[in-house]
């Protein structure tokens, strides 16, 4: 049987790509590799043979921070893992040690022995000139699907998430730029290509994308992981004080934290400050902390954040 022969149809001219695309494009480029993919694993025992046997734990992103192999990711990602393993962009896998922690902020800092070529340290951006509107793209591992970049806007900012200790985060970064499971512990970024905020959490009833993603500020991100690198963890500060539950002082009408103990030799020891104290069947109250340099404190969290 004879057939007519049908021609493809004639390709209409593309033209050149609008700015904004070109701008996408580049950041993509110029910044995933370095964005890495983290696998953290849990030993399980075998239920026939007994013996331990390493089991997927959890996925998330992380990036690259310094040319010593440092890589940055959310504590969550590699809170329960026996073992840690990172995939670079070129898709060599590296096994990863921990070098510290800040569960509070929900940041970790992994080593890997990966060589130079491999390690670009990522652009440090700056998150206090932010302003609400302007883009952002995030670049992550969603669902284990490597090197993923999608775009959006600030859609709030100051917003307050919990870590997996419950300590509030404040200062967080609202985005709509689809951020999934995966994505967790990859950069936020801004039109530069510089890093604004590390994506750490969803808001979502069904544990999927649903508009709303928050990432810890760079600000923070970059004043923590230093010490990390330096101490392992945050050392922090304190007044030599405990201090009474804020729901005792409501109950009481205080406005304030009620010191329950002094420490011997502290800060607060020194400067005299007063604890409860207990006479016969009668509780004699001991100072309360109202400000800390001018910041009004109601709850413990707001005398943490006023002394870090």
């Amino acid at each position: 049987l004879s057939r007519k022969k049908v021609e493809p149809r004639v390709i209409t001219a593309r033209g050149d790509l609008a700015d904004d695309e070109k701008n996408t494009i580049e950041i993509f480029k110029s910044t995933s590799s370095s964005v890495v993919y983290i696998t953290s694993k849990a030993l399980r025992r075998n239920l026939f043979s007994f013996n331990a046997v390493e089991i997927p734990q959890g996925t998330g992103s992380g990036i690259v921070w310094d040319t010593d192999g440092r890589i940055v990711t959310n504590f969550h990602v590699i809170s329960d893992a026996n073992t840690i393993e990172v995939t670079m962009s070129d898709q060599s896998k590296w096994k990863a040690s921990l070098i510290g922690t800040a569960p509070d902020k929900d940041l970790a800092v992994l080593q890997i022995q990966a060589p130079g070529r491999l390690l670009q340290p990522i652009s440090i951006g700056d998150s206090e000139s932010l302003q609400v509107g302007q883009k952002v793209f995030a670049i992550g591992n969603p669902f284990g699907l490597d090197q993923t970049i999608t775009s959006g806007i600030i859609s709030a900012l100051e917003r307050e998430i919990q870590a997996i200790t419950g300590r509030v985060i404040r200062g967080v970064i609202q985005t709509d730029a689809a951020i999934n499971p995966g994505n967790s512990g990859g950069p936020l970024l801004d039109s530069a290509g510089r890093l604004i905020g590390i994506n750490t959490a969803i808001y979502s009833p069904s544990g999927a994308y649903a508009g709303i993603g928050f990432a810890v500020p760079v600000d923070e991100v970059n004043r923590v992981i230093p010490l990390l690198i330096a101490d392992g963890k945050l050392v922090k500060p304190g007044l030599g004080v405990s201090l009474a539950d804020s729901r005792i002082s409501e109950r009481l009408g205080v406005k304030g934290m009620i010191i329950i103990e002094v420490f011997e030799e502290s800060g607060a020891y020194k400067a005299g400050l007063r604890p409860t104290q207990q006479y016969g069947g009668e509780i004699l109250l001991g100072d309360i902390i109202k400000k800390v340099e001018g910041r009004v404190v109601r709850n413990f969290d707001d005398i943490r954040d006023s002394l870090e």
